[in-house]
């Protein structure tokens, strides 16, 4: 799977309790496929191990992109997920390579300096906040276009992409920065129309 990682991440759905509520999770992420959506994260803080995992379950029976999942490695690997997302205080990016199998995706949080060494040996980087945020209180003051490009040249060639308030419209500014692809969340999960919300997302990046 590596040899695509910029594919893969190039539009990734990340999941939210709050913004999910009540709703089956699994049409939400249905749709956002339909609307363009290449890879998901499924970051639920709330569900328990052995609800994340039938989760995870269900939507890689229902959808044919990646699925990642977000601090759980255990329920990942478990699982046979597609991937996993670290942050800074989770399990170290090398111990998760050394017991994962082949093809096995790595990404890691990457918002500041002092965060660069932990993403290291990870296949992607999420970089961000791109702008304010409020699905993630932990995040930090924005990076903006320049801060985020300051931040992805200490990635050694390593796939990046934006998180953190993303619209469509910044999906070019992302681009020219250096990212490959934005990850989204209220902008597709807190729209009326999942699919149509996807849809301009992926209608702003190039051909």
């Amino acid at each position: 799977m590596a040899t695509n990682v910029a594919a893969i991440v190039r539009l990734m759905l990340v999941t939210d309790d709050a913004l999910i509520g009540a709703r089956d999770p699994v049409p939400l992420v249905e749709a956002a496929v339909r609307g363009g959506v290449t890879s998901v994260q499924l970051r639920l803080k709330d569900a328990t191990a052995r609800d994340l995992a039938a989760l995870v379950r269900r939507v890689r029976a229902a959808v044919s992109i990646p699925v990642l999942v977000n601090d759980r490695a255990d329920v990942a690997l478990a699982v046979g997920a597609d991937g996993v997302h670290l942050g800074p205080d989770d399990v170290p990016v090398p111990l998760i390579r050394t017991i994962s199998p082949p093809g096995f995706l790595i990404g890691a949080s990457v918002g500041s300096l002092a965060e660069v060494d932990g993403g290291r040996g990870a296949d992607y980087w999420g970089v961000g906040p791109f702008r304010q945020t409020s699905t993630k209180a932990e995040a930090g003051a924005p990076l903006g276009p320049e801060g985020f490009a300051a931040l992805i040249r200490h990635a050694e060639g390593r796939v990046c992409l934006a998180i953190g308030g993303l619209r469509p419209g910044d999906v070019p500014a992302v681009l020219l920065a250096g990212g490959v692809g934005v990850a989204v969340v209220s902008g597709i999960l807190g729209a009326e129309d999942v699919e149509t919300a996807a849809r301009e997302y992926r209608a702003a990046f190039p051909p």
